[in-house]
Protein backbone atom coordinates (compact mmCIF):
# COMPACT_ATOMS: atom_id res chain seq x y z
CA UNK A 1 0.00 0.00 0.00
CA UNK A 2 0.81 3.21 -0.93
CA UNK A 3 2.78 5.57 1.92
CA UNK A 4 -0.07 8.39 1.20
CA UNK A 5 -3.06 5.68 1.23
CA UNK A 6 -5.42 7.16 3.27
CA UNK A 7 -5.60 4.46 6.08
CA UNK A 8 -8.32 3.54 8.71
CA UNK A 9 -6.49 3.77 11.98
CA UNK A 10 -6.25 6.36 14.72
CA UNK A 11 -2.70 6.27 14.95
CA UNK A 12 1.01 4.99 13.53
CA UNK A 13 3.74 4.12 15.56
CA UNK A 14 6.59 6.47 15.11
CA UNK A 15 9.33 4.82 17.97
CA UNK A 16 8.26 5.16 20.98
CA UNK A 17 5.14 7.55 20.16
CA UNK A 18 1.65 7.38 18.21
CA UNK A 19 1.35 9.69 15.37
CA UNK A 20 -2.56 10.65 14.96
CA UNK A 21 -3.55 9.58 11.55
CA UNK A 22 -5.95 11.90 9.40
CA UNK A 23 -9.08 10.14 10.76
CA UNK A 24 -8.49 11.01 14.14
CA UNK A 25 -8.73 15.18 13.44
CA UNK A 26 -11.73 16.25 15.70
CA UNK A 27 -14.97 17.96 14.22
CA UNK A 28 -14.09 20.85 16.38
CA UNK A 29 -10.60 22.16 15.32
CA UNK A 30 -8.60 20.70 12.70
CA UNK A 31 -5.35 20.77 14.92
CA UNK A 32 -6.95 18.66 17.53
CA UNK A 33 -7.92 15.07 17.99
CA UNK A 34 -11.35 13.27 18.71
CA UNK A 35 -12.12 11.84 21.81
CA UNK A 36 -12.93 8.72 20.37
CA UNK A 37 -8.94 8.35 19.09
CA UNK A 38 -7.98 9.55 22.73
CA UNK A 39 -10.13 7.31 24.37
CA UNK A 40 -9.02 4.18 22.15
CA UNK A 41 -5.30 4.75 22.76
CA UNK A 42 -5.98 5.12 26.62
CA UNK A 43 -7.79 2.25 26.12
CA UNK A 44 -5.18 0.15 24.87
CA UNK A 45 -2.70 0.96 26.66
CA UNK A 46 -4.70 0.29 30.23
CA UNK A 47 -5.59 -3.32 28.62
CA UNK A 48 -2.00 -3.90 27.66
CA UNK A 49 -1.00 -3.46 31.52
CA UNK A 50 -4.07 -5.73 32.05
CA UNK A 51 -2.59 -8.46 30.12
CA UNK A 52 -1.56 -12.01 31.82
CA UNK A 53 -5.32 -11.30 33.68
CA UNK A 54 -7.34 -13.54 31.41
CA UNK A 55 -9.59 -14.38 33.86
CA UNK A 56 -10.59 -11.05 34.32
CA UNK A 57 -12.69 -8.73 32.26
CA UNK A 58 -13.42 -4.77 32.11
CA UNK A 59 -16.18 -3.67 33.93
CA UNK A 60 -15.87 0.61 34.67
CA UNK A 61 -13.65 2.71 32.57
CA UNK A 62 -13.25 6.21 32.99
CA UNK A 63 -11.48 8.78 30.77
CA UNK A 64 -10.63 13.17 31.59
CA UNK A 65 -10.73 15.21 28.83
CA UNK A 66 -9.02 18.11 29.90
CA UNK A 67 -6.83 19.30 27.66
CA UNK A 68 -7.13 19.73 23.81
CA UNK A 69 -5.25 16.63 22.69
CA UNK A 70 -3.54 18.28 19.25
CA UNK A 71 -2.76 16.33 16.12
CA UNK A 72 1.31 15.48 16.96
CA UNK A 73 3.30 12.78 18.63
CA UNK A 74 1.67 10.95 21.59
CA UNK A 75 2.07 8.92 24.32
CA UNK A 76 0.59 6.98 26.73
CA UNK A 77 1.53 4.84 29.79
CA UNK A 78 -0.47 2.92 32.63
CA UNK A 79 0.35 2.16 36.26
CA UNK A 80 -1.11 -0.73 38.17
CA UNK A 81 -3.28 0.56 41.06
CA UNK A 82 -4.38 -2.15 42.62
CA UNK A 83 -4.46 -6.35 41.87
CA UNK A 84 -6.29 -8.42 43.80
CA UNK A 85 -7.77 -12.14 43.29
CA UNK A 86 -11.06 -10.72 42.00
CA UNK A 87 -10.30 -6.80 41.06
CA UNK A 88 -7.48 -5.10 39.30
CA UNK A 89 -7.55 -1.27 39.45
CA UNK A 90 -5.14 0.75 36.33
CA UNK A 91 -4.56 4.32 35.77
CA UNK A 92 -3.66 5.73 32.74
CA UNK A 93 -2.11 9.27 30.87
CA UNK A 94 -1.55 10.72 27.50
CA UNK A 95 0.96 12.98 26.99
CA UNK A 96 1.75 15.09 24.19
CA UNK A 97 5.29 17.25 24.59
CA UNK A 98 5.68 16.34 28.08
CA UNK A 99 2.36 17.55 29.26
CA UNK A 100 -0.34 14.80 30.59
CA UNK A 101 -3.33 15.63 27.97
CA UNK A 102 -6.02 13.34 29.27
CA UNK A 103 -5.90 10.32 31.86
CA UNK A 104 -8.26 7.43 32.43
CA UNK A 105 -8.59 4.46 35.04
CA UNK A 106 -10.01 1.08 34.51
CA UNK A 107 -11.24 -1.52 36.86
CA UNK A 108 -11.31 -5.30 35.73
CA UNK A 109 -13.75 -7.73 37.61
CA UNK A 110 -13.86 -11.59 38.19
CA UNK A 111 -16.56 -12.41 36.69
CA UNK A 112 -18.55 -15.79 39.05
CA UNK A 113 -22.41 -15.96 38.59
CA UNK A 114 -25.21 -14.03 39.04
CA UNK A 115 -27.03 -13.60 42.60
CA UNK A 116 -30.31 -15.62 42.81
CA UNK A 117 -32.65 -12.52 43.74
CA UNK A 118 -34.58 -10.58 41.70
CA UNK A 119 -33.37 -7.20 40.81
CA UNK A 120 -35.96 -4.92 38.79
CA UNK A 121 -34.50 -4.03 35.10
CA UNK A 122 -35.75 -2.42 32.07
CA UNK A 123 -36.17 -4.87 29.29
CA UNK A 124 -39.01 -3.89 27.22
CA UNK A 125 -37.56 -1.12 25.81
CA UNK A 126 -33.72 -2.42 24.70
CA UNK A 127 -32.34 -0.74 21.82
CA UNK A 128 -31.80 -2.96 18.79
CA UNK A 129 -28.59 -2.98 15.99
CA UNK A 130 -29.95 -1.82 12.44
CA UNK A 131 -30.51 -4.63 10.20
CA UNK A 132 -27.74 -6.87 8.48
CA UNK A 133 -28.27 -5.14 5.26
CA UNK A 134 -27.70 -2.03 6.65
CA UNK A 135 -24.88 -2.31 8.43
CA UNK A 136 -22.95 -5.64 7.93
CA UNK A 137 -20.54 -7.35 10.20
CA UNK A 138 -18.18 -9.05 8.24
CA UNK A 139 -17.07 -5.18 6.68
CA UNK A 140 -13.32 -3.53 8.07
CA UNK A 141 -14.40 0.08 8.16
CA UNK A 142 -18.33 1.72 7.91
CA UNK A 143 -18.97 5.54 8.47
CA UNK A 144 -21.11 5.31 11.35
CA UNK A 145 -25.01 4.89 11.12
CA UNK A 146 -27.56 6.18 12.63
CA UNK A 147 -31.09 6.76 13.49
CA UNK A 148 -33.49 9.29 14.94
CA UNK A 149 -36.63 11.32 13.73
CA UNK A 150 -35.24 9.49 10.57
CA UNK A 151 -34.83 5.64 10.31
CA UNK A 152 -30.88 4.05 10.32
CA UNK A 153 -28.56 5.81 7.74
CA UNK A 154 -24.98 7.14 7.29
CA UNK A 155 -26.71 10.73 5.72
CA UNK A 156 -25.60 12.82 9.01
CA UNK A 157 -28.10 15.62 7.80
CA UNK A 158 -31.04 13.69 7.79
CA UNK A 159 -30.29 13.05 11.89
CA UNK A 160 -29.55 16.96 12.36
CA UNK A 161 -32.94 16.78 14.71
CA UNK A 162 -34.28 16.76 17.92
CA UNK A 163 -35.20 12.64 17.89
CA UNK A 164 -33.76 10.49 19.81
CA UNK A 165 -30.35 9.26 18.53
CA UNK A 166 -28.79 5.92 18.23
CA UNK A 167 -25.44 5.44 16.75
CA UNK A 168 -23.91 1.80 15.40
CA UNK A 169 -20.26 1.70 14.79
CA UNK A 170 -17.86 -1.08 13.85
CA UNK A 171 -14.89 0.36 15.48
CA UNK A 172 -11.52 1.59 13.68
CA UNK A 173 -8.20 -0.20 14.97
CA UNK A 174 -6.11 1.82 17.19
CA UNK A 175 -2.68 1.43 15.85
CA UNK A 176 -1.52 0.83 12.12
CA UNK A 177 -1.43 -3.12 12.09
CA UNK A 178 -2.93 -3.68 15.26
CA UNK A 179 -6.35 -5.77 15.47
CA UNK A 180 -9.15 -3.88 17.33
CA UNK A 181 -9.83 -5.75 20.70
CA UNK A 182 -13.44 -6.20 21.77
CA UNK A 183 -12.57 -3.35 24.98
CA UNK A 184 -10.72 -1.30 22.50
CA UNK A 185 -13.20 -0.85 20.15
CA UNK A 186 -16.19 -0.20 23.04
CA UNK A 187 -14.10 2.06 24.91
CA UNK A 188 -12.98 4.23 22.16
CA UNK A 189 -16.60 4.26 20.70
CA UNK A 190 -18.01 5.26 24.07
CA UNK A 191 -16.83 8.85 23.11
CA UNK A 192 -19.61 9.03 20.38
CA UNK A 193 -21.95 9.17 23.48
CA UNK A 194 -21.98 13.04 23.11
CA UNK A 195 -23.11 12.68 19.41
CA UNK A 196 -26.02 10.20 20.33
CA UNK A 197 -27.11 12.54 23.73
CA UNK A 198 -25.55 15.94 22.95
CA UNK A 199 -26.12 15.86 19.04
CA UNK A 200 -29.94 17.87 18.33
CA UNK A 201 -31.59 20.22 15.98
CA UNK A 202 -29.17 23.09 16.14
CA UNK A 203 -26.04 20.41 15.75
CA UNK A 204 -23.70 19.11 18.04
CA UNK A 205 -23.92 22.07 20.92
CA UNK A 206 -22.03 21.21 24.15
CA UNK A 207 -18.55 19.06 23.96
CA UNK A 208 -17.30 16.79 26.29
CA UNK A 209 -15.57 16.63 29.18
CA UNK A 210 -14.97 13.22 30.09
CA UNK A 211 -16.66 9.61 29.64
CA UNK A 212 -18.09 6.97 31.97
CA UNK A 213 -18.39 3.42 30.94
CA UNK A 214 -19.72 0.74 32.69
CA UNK A 215 -20.23 -2.52 31.45
CA UNK A 216 -21.58 -5.94 32.39
CA UNK A 217 -19.67 -7.85 29.79
CA UNK A 218 -17.55 -7.77 26.94
CA UNK A 219 -19.05 -6.99 23.40
CA UNK A 220 -18.98 -9.96 21.77
CA UNK A 221 -17.11 -7.94 18.86
CA UNK A 222 -16.02 -4.95 17.26
CA UNK A 223 -19.63 -3.37 16.18
CA UNK A 224 -20.67 -1.63 19.12
CA UNK A 225 -24.18 0.63 19.59
CA UNK A 226 -25.52 3.59 21.90
CA UNK A 227 -28.94 4.54 21.86
CA UNK A 228 -29.84 8.36 24.48
CA UNK A 229 -31.44 7.27 27.42
CA UNK A 230 -31.42 10.79 28.98
CA UNK A 231 -30.25 14.60 28.30
CA UNK A 232 -29.87 17.26 30.76
CA UNK A 233 -28.71 20.25 30.80
CA UNK A 234 -28.33 23.63 33.56
CA UNK A 235 -26.63 26.66 32.90
CA UNK A 236 -24.73 25.01 30.41
CA UNK A 237 -23.67 22.12 31.83
CA UNK A 238 -25.39 19.01 30.20
CA UNK A 239 -24.93 15.25 31.25
CA UNK A 240 -26.05 12.62 28.65
CA UNK A 241 -26.41 8.73 28.91
CA UNK A 242 -26.55 6.31 26.18
CA UNK A 243 -27.19 2.53 26.71
CA UNK A 244 -24.38 0.17 25.21
CA UNK A 245 -25.29 -2.30 23.33
CA UNK A 246 -23.74 -5.17 20.26
CA UNK A 247 -25.93 -7.65 18.43
CA UNK A 248 -26.01 -10.35 21.67
CA UNK A 249 -28.12 -7.59 23.41
CA UNK A 250 -27.20 -4.60 25.80
CA UNK A 251 -24.26 -4.22 27.67
CA UNK A 252 -23.63 -1.28 29.89
CA UNK A 253 -24.01 2.60 30.14
CA UNK A 254 -22.21 5.18 28.73
CA UNK A 255 -22.05 9.00 30.62
CA UNK A 256 -20.55 12.26 29.41
CA UNK A 257 -20.13 15.72 31.22
CA UNK A 258 -20.30 18.54 28.33
CA UNK A 259 -20.30 22.12 27.93
CA UNK A 260 -22.27 24.36 26.10
CA UNK A 261 -19.97 25.31 23.32
CA UNK A 262 -22.34 26.87 21.02
CA UNK A 263 -19.63 29.41 19.51
CA UNK A 264 -17.98 26.26 17.55
CA UNK A 265 -21.07 24.21 16.76
CA UNK A 266 -20.41 21.51 14.68
CA UNK A 267 -23.13 21.71 12.04
CA UNK A 268 -23.65 17.97 10.55
CA UNK A 269 -26.99 19.43 8.19
CA UNK A 270 -24.74 19.07 5.73
CA UNK A 271 -23.06 15.87 6.15
CA UNK A 272 -19.64 15.13 6.80
CA UNK A 273 -16.80 13.43 4.82
CA UNK A 274 -15.18 9.79 5.62
CA UNK A 275 -12.38 11.24 7.14
CA UNK A 276 -14.00 13.29 9.16
CA UNK A 277 -16.97 10.78 10.14
CA UNK A 278 -15.23 9.97 13.53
Amino acid sequence: MNENTFQFCWFRRNGDLFDPQPLAQSLWRSDQMHGVAVSGLLARCLEQAAAGRDDLVPARYHVDLFRPARMTGTSATATVVREGPRLLLIDAVVEQEGEVVARASATFLKPSTNATGVVWSSPEDRPTPPPLEIAPDDVEHHVPIFSSQAPWSDDFGQHQNAGRHATWHIAVPIVLGEECTPFQAVASVADATSMVTNWGAGGVQYINTDIDLALSRRPRGISIGLRASDHLAHDGIAVGTAEVFDRDGSIGTATVTSLANSRRTVDLSGGVSVEGSA
